[in-house]
């Protein structure tokens, strides 16, 4: 059984940073693709990064130059560098993971997620 454990989150002030992590427990030894996902108070979750096994990013328009992805692959973890936050950065974080099967396709992991509170 894969799990996704996610930590970092809390309550920051405007302009203020966070380091959100993600770490792969069980029987799992690489993932495609890893990202995260966020999902604000009546909102629909949204994709905030991504990066791919060769380090390929993407990033949403919004995040773009304050938010930095990236990962340990031995560790099979992720990260997510939040700088120069704002309220509208409020909402409930997701980490993200994928790969491929033989004969299954892709398989999708998520995390429980982690409360990323933005407020003075």
């Amino acid at each position: 059984q894969v799990q996704l454990v996610e930590s970092g989150g809390g309550l920051v002030q405007p302009g203020g940073s966070l380091r959100l992590s993600c770490a792969a427990s069980g029987t799992i030894f690489w993932f495609n693709a890893m990202a995260w996902y966020r999902q604000a108070p009546g909102k629909e979750r949204e994709l905030v990064a991504s990066i791919r096994s060769g380090g390929i990013t993407n990033y949403l328009d919004s995040v773009k130059g304050r938010f930095t992805i990236s990962r340990d692959n031995a560790k099979i973890a992720v990260y997510l560098q939040m700088n120069s936050l704002e309220s509208e950065d409020t909402a409930v974080y997701y980490c993200y993971a994928e790969k491929l099967v033989v004969g299954r396709g892709t398989v999708n992991y998520w995390g429980q997620g982690t409360q990323v509170t933005v407020s003075s």
